[in-house]
């Protein structure tokens, strides 16, 4: 039996709002991350032995807490995290609507929002556990030199490696998993508590399917626009494209290459 036209209305104006309202948390995510990372650039960087510079990410300035450092690098890792992973999260997103169905348009953009908080909870545990690290790391290169020459190389090494796990039966078997949501093949129950697992299970899966690009963006500079741009556009299309093995093989041979080029680079060869 045909939907009445009413109810087809509906849905589009419902599918309108959906892809509006993430168009607009993507522009203000991106002007955020531009505008966090310009003022990062211009407090400069720290010169390190090995010819490389720190990111004043890590370090608190004059006048600084703490507590306030660590609440301005999760804000812009937030704000970082939505603008990177919202192009391959939309259709996830879309695809949670479908499974659930019969629900008001209300409602069901309120279930959405859920689903979406829940994903990026992940995201910010996992930023809440890299600043601590990032700073005990500069503290340690700072007052080891010997450690500090090393880094170059050992970013190659890291890139290095991400590059190799693209080519891993692992990575395949997490882009697999992208083609089938949790509880594809059947209605998903239109609640709060289902809607938050749903999302929760979204950003850990997708924690683990980005692990190799993070790491890389980790390595090559967490506020380096041009770096965020890359693995963006990286996970986007592995997430997104037919070919998503191809395309994983393909990244992992351009790291692998940018590994190999940081470590010669690093060892006086490049």
């Amino acid at each position: 039996m045909p939907a009445h036209p009413g109810t087809r209305g509906t849905g589009t104006s419902c599918a309108s709002v959906f892809f509006v309202v993430a168009m607009l948390l993507f522009s203000i995510s991106v002007a955020a991350t531009i505008v966090g990372c310009i003022s990062m650039s211009a407090m400069g960087a720290l010169p390190m032995p090995g010819g490389w510079a720190m990111s004043m990410a890590w370090m608190r300035m004059c006048g600084q807490t703490w507590p306030g450092v660590a609440a301005s690098f999760l804000g812009m890792w937030i704000a970082m995290m939505v603008a990177m992973m919202l192009p391959s999260l939309v259709p996830m997103l879309w695809r949670y609507r479908q499974l659930v169905g019969g629900t008001g348009g209300t409602r069901l953009g309120r279930l959405t929002a859920l689903v979406g908080v829940g994903y990026f909870s992940v995201w910010v545990v996992f930023g809440m556990a890299v600043f601590p690290l990032g700073v005990a790391l500069a503290a340690v290169e700072m007052q080891l030199p010997t450690l500090a020459r090393a880094v170059p190389s050992m970013v190659g090494a890291v890139v290095l490696s991400a590059g190799a796990l693209q080519f891993s039966a692992w990575k395949a078997r997490q882009l697999a998993c992208c083609r089938v949501a949790p509880g594809r093949g059947c209605s998903l129950p239109a609640d709060a508590g289902a809607a938050w697992r749903y999302g929760l299970q979204l950003g850990l899966h997708c924690s683990r399917c980005c692990a190799g690009m993070t790491a890389i963006l980790l390595v090559i500079g967490v506020m380096d626009l041009r770096a965020m741009a890359v693995v963006t556009a990286a996970i986007t299309v592995e997430r997104l494209a037919p070919a998503r093995e191809r395309v994983a093989r393909a990244t992992g041979a351009i790291a692998v290459g940018a590994g190999l080029f940081l470590i010669a680079r690093a060892a006086g060869l490049g």
